[in-house]
């Protein structure tokens, strides 16, 4: 009776020791979900405060903070050493954070006197020529493409939708977005070269 006792103390010992940040990712890189929401747990104020310090924003540091653990979810087999995870996850945050800040727009337009101030011309006409030429180029390719691509493209870099934006707005997968991504940034690519050759 003593030893079934001893047994059951020993038992709900190891239950109540609480595991590293090591040995949750060390479950969570084997698909044991509850660790990594453990590890979200552990790190979510970690996380939005690099994102808030960065940012200065509450509402971007939350949507940051989401994005970063969903990346994070994905690439976490790529994590050699279980015990960098809060490094590596800093290292996330500042990458991403970085990325959201300089894809955002202005957030309270400019006095005109201020814009008249700040906004001398520098380039020349040349360059401004070939800018017009270029990005008259990019929307030509734009039309060439299907609408899925160009949706996909149109969404990212001239709305400025995160990831988890789109993915709501697509109905697909953060996964399936980037692939989509890719896909359609070749293929613009493709288009341009094409244009590029006709030129010559």
């Amino acid at each position: 009776m003593s030893a079934v006792l001893e047994e059951e103390e020993i038992n709900t010992t190891t239950i109540d020791v609480e595991r590293t940040t090591a040995e949750l990712v060390a479950a969570a890189q084997m698909g044991d979900r509850d660790a990594f929401g453990e590890l979200f747990q552990r790190y979510e104020n970690t996380v939005y405060n690099v994102g808030f310090r960065r940012l200065n924003d509450h509402g971007e540091a939350q949507e940051l903070c989401q994005e970063v653990f969903v990346q994070a979810l994905l690439k976490i087999d790529q994590l050699r050493v279980p015990e960098a995870f809060a490094g590596w996850i800093v290292s996330i945050t500042h990458r991403m954070a970085i990325n959201r800040a300089v894809r955002r727009r202005p957030v309270a337009p400019m006095e005109n006197e201020t814009i008249e101030t700040v906004n001398v011309e520098t380039r020349t006409p040349l360059a401004v020529a070939l800018d017009q030429e270029r990005a008259r180029q990019v929307r030509a390719g734009l039309d060439r493409l299907g609408e899925l691509d160009r949706d996909t493209l149109v969404a990212f870099y001239v709305d400025g939708q995160s990831l988890i934006e789109m993915s709501s707005a697509f109905r697909s997968p953060i996964g399936t977005i980037k692939r989509r991504l890719h896909v359609a940034r070749k293929r613009l690519k493709e288009q341009l070269e094409d244009v590029e050759i006709a030129a010559i």
